[in-house]
């Protein structure tokens, strides 16, 4: 039986400058934990051939199948503020590309799959538990409709990597429509290094925004791509109670899809200053700046572009300035009518905004959950008795009366029946979020006991969380008080 990958490399086909030759350390014992079905059908890949002992020796890292180019990439990054010139794929591997059955070109990566020139002394291996998380947290994105990386497959390693204690090793086989950062052309401007940015450039246009290639100036038409896609994913995270964690440049993927799961988290009760990584001391990357951060992220790629946009330097910032002022008009609108669906309103009104706001104030004063509040509101559309399902929610329930009235007048100035609504809000309004305690009992289950059977049960109610699901309806709960968790942790 032989694994069949159609791979094509057109980004192994770059100078070499761009990336480093290497191939997967091979490993003792793979075994596979989980493959992603679905995900491997869409891929034009046989999901049976990947189950067997050869395909399960390609996704841990042991076998380079024909046809793959593996390497490393280059890319350099502010991390928490700070320009680190060379950092790169420390134990991530890209193996090739594969045009998917809706003709998008995809990465397939290896994370985990041991020491690159770019490790740092790091030794390239990722522990279970963050691979787990990483598989758990970008498919519930996806199935909550976000822009994300992809999970094709964990496996065990069959060996120990050490951290603060011998821990499983893993590799997950992560799927991206690219891997291109923000950091990526970072790596090229802070060498000077003009030639290298256009060609990066042009490669990103020609793969991610092809339509803008015949543009009358189509550096800025990327910089203006790169800047509505961002603005509505943060959007987007926002509306879920997503926090990134650590919203590095090097972690800001030019294709606007959400990558790199460390220390994400999300909320359980409404704050706006959460932050659960627990290297974010200073809350750079709390759950309320991430629209400030993006901005800044994408500040630094205009200054990787300037050199694109004009000789005279004066006029290529003037132009960069212009372009990422329409940042936050792009932002505020995605995520204000995003709350209006959440909210249940199909039209656009002055005073939405306030109304919406005054409802995040008073959760936020209340420490409501998130999720929980607009599903149970989503219930409340439809019938007014449903009312008290929320107002136990908030610690002074007139506070949610009083909203209440104020909803409820502004509702019925549209045609929609209840029904209606409450069908829109749930479609907008997840019963079902990857909680952090969730997650943290399935690791626990993995690492200590080797039971996957947590993992797998959680995985299936995350696949429709919009939808009821009576049997596992404990999940959408949030924890008790001596089940939350505080911080969370890049696993690195």
């Amino acid at each position: 039986m032989t694994v069949h990958f159609p791979f094509q490399n057109t980004y192994a086909a770059l100078p070499e400058g761009f990336f480093a030759r290497v191939a997967p350390t091979p490993v003792a014992a793979p075994r596979l934990v989980k493959l992603n079905r679905p995900l491997a059908a869409r891929l034009g890949l046989d999901p049976d051939m990947l189950e067997s002992p050869e395909g399960v020796e390609i996704l841990a890292g042991k076998r380079v199948p024909n046809g793959a180019d593996p390497i490393a990439m280059a890319y350099a990054g502010h991390q928490f503020g700070y320009f680190v010139p060379q950092l790169g794929d420390g134990r991530a591997i890209l193996l090739g590309e594969v045009v998917d059955l809706d003709g998008v070109r995809r990465d397939i990566q290896l994370k985990g799959s041991g020491p690159t020139p770019f490790s740092r002394q790091g030794d390239g291996r990722a522990a279970l538990g963050p691979v787990l998380r990483e598989y758990i947290v970008s498919e519930a994105m996806a199935a909550l409709g976000i822009p994300t990386t992809r999970s094709l497959a964990a496996t065990i390693t069959g060996e120990s990597v050490m951290r603060e204690t011998a821990l499983p090793g893993a590799v997950l086989t992560r799927v991206a429509s690219s891997h291109i950062r923000v950091g990526t052309f970072q790596y090229f401007a802070s060498r000077g290094d003009t030639e290298g940015i256009k060609r990066l450039a042009d490669h990103v246009i020609s793969r991610h925004y092809p339509h803008l290639a015949d543009a009358e100036h189509p550096y800025h038409a990327l910089l203006e791509g790169v800047i509505a896609r961002q603005a509505d994913l943060v959007a987007r995270w926002l509306l879920v109670g997503f926090i990134h964690g650590v919203m590095n440049t090097d972690n800001t993927s030019v294709s606007g899809e959400t990558i790199d799961y460390g220390p994400c988290a999300f909320l359980d009760h409404y704050d706006p200053a959460a932050v659960f990584s627990s290297i974010d001391e200073q809350g750079r990357y709390a759950y309320a700046n991430q629209p400030r951060i993006a901005l800044w992220n994408l500040t630094r790629l205009a200054e990787c572009l300037l050199s694109l946009f004009s000789d005279d330097k004066d006029q290529a910032v003037d132009q960069a300035q212009a372009i990422l002022g329409d940042f936050p008009g792009k932002f505020t609108d995605a995520y204000q009518s995003g709350l209006r669906q959440k909210l249940g309103l199909f039209s656009r009104r002055d005073g939405d905004e306030a109304l919406a706001q005054d409802f995040l104030d008073a959760m936020a004063k209340a420490k409501a959950d998130f999720t929980l509040t607009f599903r149970r509101l989503s219930d409340a559309a439809e019938d007014a008795s449903r009312d008290n399902n929320v107002r136990q929610l908030f610690a002074d329930p007139l506070t949610y009366d009083e909203w209440a009235a104020r909803w409820r007048q502004r509702m019925g100035d549209e045609a929609q029946t209840p029904a209606e609504r409450a069908s829109a809000m749930r479609a907008v309004n997840p019963a079902y979020i990857p909680r952090n305690h969730r997650i943290e009992a399935v690791i626990q289950a993995a690492v200590g006991r080797d039971d996957f059977a947590p993992f797998e049960e959680l995985l299936t109610v995350l696949s429709k969380p919009y939808e009821e699901q009576p049997p596992f309806a404990d999940y959408a709960a949030p924890p008790e008080p001596d089940q939350r968790v505080l911080r969370t942790f890049c696993g690195t």
